[in-house]
């Protein structure tokens, strides 16, 4: 986890705190929304991936995030961390080529093509 958080504080300019909880938050949406087989070996592959869902959903989502699913509720939990678009796409990005490096871009692609909407912001 920590590589991929100092690369997203790098390349979007976020603090470790912020980006941890937002990959926690990525995650846990890919557990939820996803074909669990492959989600599993997904998050498997990336060290401390679990810790960081964990984390993520002790926090809460807030009040939005209750009431919208899929990807504009995920949209809402990250504005809740005070990410903007352009952060949220820099952060989507990085945790999704990541986790391509990580478990192969097969069953990756899986996932996000599982997903209703995803693609266009990965």
């Amino acid at each position: 986890m920590d590589e991929l958080v100092a690369r997203i504080t790098s390349n979007v300019g976020i603090d470790p705190a912020t980006a941890t909880k937002a990959v926690g938050l990525i995650l846990a949406f890919l557990q939820k929304e996803g074909p669990a087989d492959k989600v599993s070996a997904l998050i498997a592959a990336i060290p401390g991936a679990q810790d960081a869902i964990t984390a993520a959903q002790s926090q809460g989502g807030g009040f939005l995030s209750g009431m919208m699913g899929g990807v504009m509720g995920l949209g809402s939990q990250l504005m809740g961390l005070g990410l903007g678009m352009g952060e949220i796409s820099g952060v989507s990005k990085e945790t999704i080529g990541f986790a391509r490096e990580k478990a192969g871009s097969g069953p990756v692609d899986e996932v996000v093509n599982s997903i209703p909407g995803l693609s266009q912001f990965v």
